[in-house]
């Protein structure tokens, strides 16, 4: 009797685009504003899980780091300020634990190995879309993205969804409640009841995702 190869499990791409569409994702759309205050809501339940909170820059990494450890959450901030000494060690207790919330930049996540992540938020949005993609390519599939999308950064949004050929879950959470800000002259609010959130338009396209 010859042996059969198994030819069953469906081979794993590991390119950026293929983990993003792969991926469990959502996104939570909201005013730059009242980003701490959904972040916070969407933590609550979750402070003994591994998340990697990504930012723009170091000082918003500082703030969310001060503000989580006001709330009782482990957190550290790791950024370029920090010598790599500081970084390995942010890591290393990330890694076994003792940790469980470190918020970073794209630049310095690349550095870190960190491993077991159950969640990655993207508290900002890249400005490039492979740099969304880096993000979900650390969980090595286990874990689940979210992104808080702030209406300047809604064409970073389409983008993202250009590239992946789909449009991301939208959701909401329980208990958030905006604030009021007043309105920028000639700032519309975008209608998303009268069309897809995704708008077909050409996006040069990423040779490397």
């Amino acid at each position: 009797m010859s042996e059969q190869t198994d030819t069953s499990k469906e081979k794993i791409y590991y390119d950026q685009r293929s983990v993003a569409l792969r991926t469990t994702q959502s996104i939570y759309f909201v005013k730059e504003h009242d980003k701490a205050a959904m972040l916070l809501l969407l933590l609550k339940d979750y402070k003994e899980k591994q998340v990697v909170i990504v930012v723009k820059s170091k000082k918003k990494a500082d703030e969310l780091s001060a503000l989580l450890s006001t709330k009782e959450f482990s957190a550290m901030a790791v950024h370029g300020n920090h010598r790599e000494s500081q970084q390995q060690e942010a890591a290393s207790k990330f890694n076994d634990g003792t940790i469980h919330i470190i918020i970073t930049t794209d630049m310095i996540l690349k550095t870190l190995a960190l491993e077991n992540i159950t969640f990655v938020i993207s508290f900002d949005l890249p400005e490039l879309p492979q740099e969304y993609y880096n993000r979900l390519a650390y969980m090595k599939e286990l874990g689940v993205g979210m992104a808080l999308v702030s209406p300047e950064d809604e064409h970073l949004l389409d983008e993202i969804e250009y590239n992946m050929k789909k449009e991301l879950e939208e959701k909401t959470v329980e208990g958030f409640v905006a604030t009021n800000t007043p309105v920028l002259p000639n700032k519309t609010k975008k209608d998303r009841t009268k069309k897809p959130r995704h708008r077909k338009k050409k996006v040069k396209k990423d040779e490397n995702i």
